[in-house]
């Protein structure tokens, strides 16, 4: 029997922990970005009192192009929620945040990694471990310089680039990342995009991730797509090459866009365990396809790290 899939509904109690949607609660603008009117709404969830009474970090989540903080369910539901304090964004023009009045600055992956920047700077949280989902990855690697003092970073399904950019062996040939970039998609376009993301045979798509990408401004993709010919980004072969901070590279098996090969051959001093952390049974969305394997695999370097830093 197939698994059943229900859209995930992060305001409401789950899990060992409560999930808060701070921004019903107040207003966040982003002063400093690019795009003062773009508004964030992200997600919270403290672990029980017995664990909070231990030093544990934040992980800070960034969902993908096209997707919102809903993908961080299990995350959000699992042993993650019960032993640490977890925040989840939704990006601008994503989820339930507000559409940009300047796209071509605040969908930018600088623009992006301002509003991430500032958002852990209003929440006082600048020493969190940092976990993206492709998209999300080249931010957290956009932002990387602007978080010094980031206890560790977490990449997957995000193959860092150089610039100029090379996508060759980085993503790999599959008629799916067309819809990565393009303003306007079709019902069968979004549907064999989710399809992509996942594992290949997929018994069902989550209807999330559809919601997500039919509600994102599609404007993004378009701006993403100029920002990378443009070469707008931090150049990501040399972040990976001379970070210090402990940096986590996941992959999945399964994956259908990303080149495995390519980011093995990355040099990356600072990788955890020395390799890149390949997980059985999971496409592009291992958090997702694979939740238990994926959050055992954030626990322990989170554990790594922290025992580092108080050691």
């Amino acid at each position: 029997m197939g698994r059943r899939w229900r859209r995930p509904q992060l305001a409401q109690p789950v899990g060992a922990g409560r999930l808060i949607d701070v921004a019903t609660a107040r207003s966040f603008a982003m002063d400093a970005s690019p795009d003062r009117s773009a508004g964030l709404r992200w997600y919270e969830s403290r672990p029980s009192a017995r664990t909070a009474a231990r030093p544990t970090p934040t992980l800070v989540f960034v969902h993908g192009n096209s997707s919102s903080a809903s993908t961080w369910q299990y995350q959000f539901e699992g042993v993650l929620a019960a032993r640490y304090h977890l925040l989840a964004i939704d990006l601008p023009g994503h989820g339930d945040s507000l559409r940009a009045a300047n796209p071509d600055q605040a969908y930018a992956l600088p623009g992006y990694a301002q509003a991430l920047r500032q958002l852990v700077t209003e929440l006082k949280v600048p020493d969190a471990i940092f976990i993206g989902w492709s998209l999300g990855g080249h931010i957290v690697l956009e932002a990387s310089a602007a978080l010094p003092t980031a206890r560790g970073f977490v990449i997957f399904g995000t193959p860092p680039i150089g610039k100029p950019a090379q996508m060759d062996g980085a993503f790999l040939p599959h008629p799916a990342m067309a819809s990565t970039f393009a303003e306007t998609l079709s019902d069968i376009e979004i549907h064999d995009h989710v399809a992509a993301v996942l594992r290949a045979g997929a018994p069902t798509l989550p209807p999330s991730f559809i919601a997500d990408m039919r509600r994102t401004d599609g404007r993004i993709r378009a701006v993403i797509a100029t920002s990378v010919a443009t070469g707008d980004y931090r150049d990501e072969i040399t972040i990976v090459n001379t970070l210090t901070t402990p940096l986590a590279v996941l992959h999945g098996r399964q994956e259908q866009l990303v080149g495995l090969d390519y980011i093995r051959k990355l040099t990356m001093p600072s990788l955890w365990r020395g390799a890149v952390q390949v997980i059985d049974d999971a496409g592009h969305a291992p958090h997702w396809e694979t939740p238990q394997a994926f959050d055992a695999l954030i626990d322990a370097f989170a554990r790594d790290v922290t025992r580092e830093r108080t050691s």
